[in-house]
């Protein structure tokens, strides 16, 4: 229970953008008819509730479970062990041979190497998301990981050679500015955790990283989004035993009092649920808009989230504060929309050769959303 769903949420982007249907997600256009525009809308607006519902409500769990004064746990790789645990698990339950129209997962040690790099970078990036989580406020978890879009454009550039238009790099320079901004405001306040910064910064470049490498690792498992994230935790889940005894995590779990309460499995089961749930529902999002409208969408999210955190907990925020927050989602809905019409450029440039299109359409569909 964790942002373990960041990953499904890339490896589904990539399959949506540019390869074969989702099995478990309905096919478009049945028979050449579509829906009337009433149904549509309503169906649009139902899939984009469900997102919001699933993502904040997930964030807010997460917090409680990482840093709640009433459970006093302090093993936030245990609860990203049970989020994948949960999800190998419900991925062997749902892709077995009884299930008709998915593939049966058969473990193959040659397949499981090769996404071992992966599997590394999504530990890095769940780890590290629960440790910003952990050290700064839900309101300010936000700006505290919006880096990401910055690292994709740096390692594009370093790994993929791939240039950036002088737009987008402006909307850049203004989430670098509204990061540093609400970081300058947090200090301020006396909020400020430089351990969470810290954790925040990686968790980005992580979330970047897992994007490359789920690109890279993809054909390994025949271009299969279910093989590929049941190979990857599978991985996750042999590979977080060893960090959990470094870090001492299983004597803290043996001195927990709660570890026998049902309340408390009840909300690890809960967290694992909504961290599956993100990855299918952020799917269907994108499924039946488009990855520019999901990123619009999330954008839209965490700016909802940030003013219920405020409210929930009952802060009190400066102005400036208020605008770094402006400034990193503005920067981000810019850059989004910029890229956005890069890619339809392209698209419609009929001298553009298809090997450069389809670049620029997976660069677009995997900004990983958070």
């Amino acid at each position: 229970m964790s942002r373990a769903q960041l990953t499904r949420t890339g490896i589904l982007r990539m399959a949506l953008g540019g390869g074969g249907a989702d099995p478990l997600l309905p096919a478009e256009g049945g028979g050449g008819r579509r829906a009337p525009f009433l149904l549509r809308a309503l169906r649009i607006a139902v899939v984009v509730c469900l997102y919001w519902f699933t993502s904040i409500a997930m964030v807010f769990l997460n917090k409680y479970l990482l840093d709640s004064p009433s459970l006093r746990l302090d093993a936030p790789l245990f609860c990203a062990l049970t989020a994948a645990l949960c999800l190998g698990l419900s991925l062997g339950a749902a892709c077995g041979p009884p299930c008709a129209g998915l593939p049966a997962l058969r473990l193959d040690p040659k397949v499981s190497r090769s996404v071992l790099p992966l599997s590394a970078v999504f530990i890095g990036m769940v780890t590290s998301n629960n440790l910003c989580l952990k050290h700064v406020g839900v309101a300010f978890y936000n700006v505290g990981r919006s880096l990401t879009t910055v690292f994709n454009v740096l390692l594009s550039y370093l790994l993929l050679k791939q240039t950036t238009s002088l737009y987008a790099l402006l909307a850049c320079g203004v989430i670098i500015g509204g990061f540093w901004l609400g970081v300058d405001q947090e200090g301020a306040e006396g909020t400020l955790s430089w351990t969470g910064i810290f954790f925040g910064i990686l968790a980005s470049l992580c979330v970047s990283l897992n994007a490359i490498y789920t690109k890279k690792v993809l054909p390994v498992v025949d271009g299969s989004i279910w093989r590929l994230t049941f190979y990857n935790n599978i991985n996750a889940c042999v590979l977080f035993f060893p960090l959990m005894v470094l870090l001492g995590e299983f004597r803290t779990l043996y001195h927990f009092d709660k570890l026998g309460s049902p309340s408390f499995w009840g909300m690890m089961t809960l967290g694992g649920v909504f961290g599956f749930a993100i990855g299918y529902v952020t799917g269907l999002q994108i499924k039946f808009t488009s990855p520019l409208t999901h990123n619009v969408s999330g954008t839209a999210k965490a700016c909802a989230q940030t003013v219920l955190a405020v409210i929930y907990f009952e802060e009190t925020k400066s102005f400036l504060w208020w605008t770094s927050n402006l400034m990193v989602l503005g920067g981000s809905f810019a850059y989004t929309w910029v890229k956005g019409l890069e890619m339809r450029k392209v698209q419609e440039d009929p001298n553009v050769k298809s090997g450069e299109r389809n670049e620029t359409g997976d660069r677009k569909v995997f900004n990983v959303d958070l």
